[in-house]
C-alpha cells in the first residue's frame, strides 16, 4: 500500500476504520462522503489532517487512483465503480481489506437474514468460555480493519459478514462459514431474491473440502446454495447440535436455531461438547434482540431495534403470547407488512406506528389490530405507558431501517431503553 492512491468511499464507521489502516500501511488516503470535513469532525476523530475529505460522492474516479475501497452501504453498481473496474482498478469491500492484512487466520464467518448478531456473538462467547484466544468483528460492531492489530497467530476470528460485504470480496476464505437463512431483504440493492441469495452464498466461494459449511437444513434457499459448496457440509437441525442447544436461556425458537448453528460451528473448531454446552447456558444474548428493559406496574418493555426487517419481527412476535403493544414502523425498506397479520391476531392489542413507513404499515395491518400513528419513538413510548395495563409487554420490533428519523438501529433502541427507563 506504500504510496498507493487509495479512495475510501463512505465515511461512517468501517470507512474511518479502512482509512485508518490504510495510512498505518503507507498509502495517501482520500476519503469521499456525502459530508463535509466540519460535519464528519467526530466521526474523523484521530485521523491526520493531511487525509483529503471529498464531499462528494457522485464522482471519486480518477486515472491516478491505484484502489477503491467501498463502505458497506455504497451501492456495488455506483458508476464510478463500474469505471474503475472496467478500467482494471480492484475495487475492494472494507471486509477485503481488512482480510488481506487480518486473514489467514482460524476463521468463522456468519451470513444469513436473521439472527446473524447473535449467533457471531454466541460463538464468540462458547470461544471464549473454551479457552481460545478470540476477537469478534465485521458487520457486528467493529469492522475488521479495525482489528487488525489485535490479531495474532493464535487469534480465533468469529465475523458477522452481509451481503453488501460479500458481494465484492475477491480473497475473504473463512475455515468455518455458517449460512443461518435467507428471506426477504435488501432486495432495492440487490433486486430480487436470486441476487441476494447470489451475494451471501460468495462466503463459500474460496472455501474448499478441508473447510467447513454450516447451513440450515429448513431453509430452501440453504438447500439450494449448499449444491454449489465445495466445503464439507453440517446442517442443522440435527441430533447432536440440537441436544446441546438445549442449554440456551435465549427466549424464542430462533434462538434455539441461532443455538444451533453456533453449536455446529463450534464442533468444527474442535470444541468439546461439554464446553459447548457450558458456553451456550452461559449466554446473555445481545442488545437491541428481544432486549428485556424494564418492568413498570406490571409491565415489560422489551428492546427490539435490531428487527429491521418483517422476517425479523416475525421472529421476535413469536416469542410472545401475548397480550402486546407493538411498536413498528421507520424507514421503508419495500417488503409487504402482510406477514405480519396472522402473527398479530392473538397477540397484539394495539399497534403503534412510527417514522416514514406508517402509513404503508396502515395499510397493510388494516383489521389486524387497533393501531394508532404516534410519528416519534417517543410519542409511542408515552402512548404505550398511557395504554398499557398490568400483564401487558410493550415490544418495539420496528420491521423497519432506521436511518428516517435514526443513525442506526443501535440509536433507535438506546433511545427507546433510556426514554422506558425515564417512565414513572
Amino acid at each position: 500500500m506504500k504510496n498507493k492512491n487509495v479512495v475510501v468511499v463512505g465515511a461512517a464507521k468501517s470507512g474511518v476504520a479502512a482509512a485508518k489502516l490504510l495510512l498505518k500501511k503507507g498509502a495517501r488516503v482520500t476519503l469521499v462522503d456525502e459530508k463535509s470535513r466540519t460535519q464528519l469532525s467526530a466521526a474523523l476523530k484521530g485521523l491526520p489532517r493531511a487525509v483529503r475529505v471529498q464531499a462528494n460522492r457522485s464522482k471519486f474516479y480518477s486515472d491516478s487512483v491505484d484502489l477503491i475501497v467501498v463502505s458497506p452501504g455504497v451501492p456495488w453498481d455506483h458508476p464510478d465503480l463500474v469505471k474503475a473496474r472496467e478500467k482494471g482498478v480492484p475495487v475492494w469491500p472494507e471486509l477485503e481489506l481488512g482480510w488481506r492484512f487480518a486473514g489467514p487466520r482460524k476463521t468463522v464467518a456468519v451470513t444469513g437474514t436473521n439472527g446473524k448478531t447473535t449467533t457471531t456473538a454466541l460463538i464468540g462467547h462458547v470461544l471464549r468460555k473454551a479457552g481460545r484466544p478470540t476477537v469478534v468483528g465485521g458487520n457486528i460492531g467493529t469492522p475488521l480493519s479495525a482489528l487488525v492489530d489485535k490479531i495474532r497467530p493464535s487469534t480465533n476470528l468469529v465475523l458477522e459478514v452481509s451481503s453488501y460485504q460479500l458481494e465484492g470480496q475477491v480473497t475473504f476464505h473463512p475455515n468455518v462459514g455458517v449460512f443461518l437463512n435467507l428471506t426477504p431483504d435488501h432486495l432495492k440493492r440487490h433486486g430480487t431474491m436470486a441476487g441476494y441469495a447470489r451475494a451471501k452464498s460468495r462466503l463459500f466461494a474460496r472455501m474448499e473440502k478441508k473447510d467447513t459449511a454450516v447451513l440450515n437444513g429448513n431453509d430452501a434457499w440453504c438447500r439450494r446454495i449448499a449444491g454449489k459448496v465445495r466445503a464439507r457440509k453440517i446442517f442443522f437441525p440435527n441430533p447432536v447440535d440440537r441436544r446441546l442447544a438445549k442449554s440456551i436461556r435465549l427466549l424464542g425458537e430462533h434462538n434455539l436455531e441461532n443455538a444451533m448453528a453456533a453449536s455446529a460451528a463450534c464442533r468444527a473448531l474442535g470444541i468439546k461438547s461439554s464446553a459447548i454446552r457450558a458456553g451456550l447456558a452461559s449466554f446473555k444474548g445481545v442488545p437491541h434482540r428481544i432486549e428485556f428493559v424494564r418492568a413498570l406496574n406490571g409491565v415489560k418493555y422489551f428492546n427490539d431495534s435490531k428487527a429491521t426487517n418483517v422476517d425479523s419481527t416475525s421472529v421476535a412476535l413469536k416469542s410472545f403470547s401475548g397480550p402486546l403493544i407493538l411498536i413498528l414502523g421507520g424507514e421503508h425498506k419495500g417488503s409487504s407488512y402482510r406477514p405480519l397479520v396472522p402473527l398479530i391476531k392473538g397477540r397484539v392489542k394495539l399497534i403503534l406506528t412510527i417514522g416514514e413507513a406508517a402509513p404503508i404499515i396502515a395499510k397493510d395491518l388494516r383489521g389486524a389490530a387497533p393501531l394508532r400513528s404516534c410519528g416519534t419513538l417517543a410519542r409511542a413510548v408515552k402512548t404505550a405507558r398511557a395504554l398499557a395495563g398490568r400483564g401487558d409487554g410493550v415490544l418495539l420490533s420496528p420491521a423497519c431501517a432506521s436511518f428516517d428519523q435514526f443513525k442506526n438501529f443501535e440509536q433507535r433502541g438506546e433511545e427507546f431503553a433510556r426514554r422506558v427507563k425515564a417512565l414513572k
